[in-house]
């Protein structure tokens, strides 16, 4: 009798403790440039996800968290990755980047392809030694022209398909927003427009590019 008193009691004790155990938050940072600087804000990709993810995913527990700077290149992210993302203890890091390495070329200060690898590979071996989940992107557009007048679309093929190889080799999920957003311009887009249908100026966000990119994101940061 009194060991089934003891008994009873340890399974109460522990019935109480699940009750009241809340599982820890799962740290999501967004390492990026002014597209996901701008994702913070309202209707931006990151809240817009938040909003998803809270609707969607039953015991959802993710915490979100921007790290983007506009302008920066994938060196940027390298440089600065310590006190922006290691610091924040996170269980997944999305890497989005590539656009600037691209775009600045214009400008004589983008990132050659063999360097962009260079750097790429180096921010995910520095946070795979820190057991952090990685999750990369392809840059999406630089014009949203359809038939590939867009001035950058050969160097935005090129560096995408880097980032797609490097998924490939570390078995790390990929965000496709280049494709993505090529198929949707191909069906939305019939003026062949160069902004305006999912970015307000060739690179950022409209309301539906918003949209899109959080949708697309919750196919891969759902299942962490």
């Amino acid at each position: 009798m009194r060991h089934s008193k003891i008994i009873l009691s340890i399974a109460i004790m522990l019935l109480t403790i699940s009750a009241g155990f809340i599982a820890p938050k799962k740290k999501v940072v967004f390492f990026g440039d002014s597209i996901t600087q701008m994702g913070v804000n309202p209707g931006g990709y990151i809240c817009r996800l938040d909003s998803l993810l809270k609707t969607k995913v039953q015991g959802n527990n993710h915490e979100l968290i921007g790290a983007g700077i506009g302008g920066n290149k994938v060196y940027d992210l390298y440089l600065r990755m310590d006190d922006d993302v290691l610091a924040k203890n996170p269980d997944v890091v999305v890497i989005w980047v590539g656009v600037n390495d691209v775009w600045h070329k214009v400008w004589g200060t983008g990132t050659d392809a063999d360097k962009f690898e260079v750097f790429y590979k180096a921010i995910i071996k520095k946070l795979q030694a820190r057991n952090i989940k990685v999750i990369l992107c392809t840059p999406a557009v630089i014009g949203e022209k359809t038939d590939f007048t867009n001035q950058m679309d050969g160097d935005l093929n090129k560096y995408s398909q880097i980032i797609r190889d490097l998924a490939k080799t570390n078995n790390l999920p990929v965000c496709d927003l280049r494709k993505v957003f090529l198929e949707y311009d191909k069906q939305n887009n019939p003026e062949n427009k160069e902004f305006g249908i999912l970015t307000t100026d060739k690179v950022h966000l409209t309301d539906k590019g918003n949209e899109l990119v959080a949708e697309e994101m919750l196919k891969v940061i759902a299942g962490f």
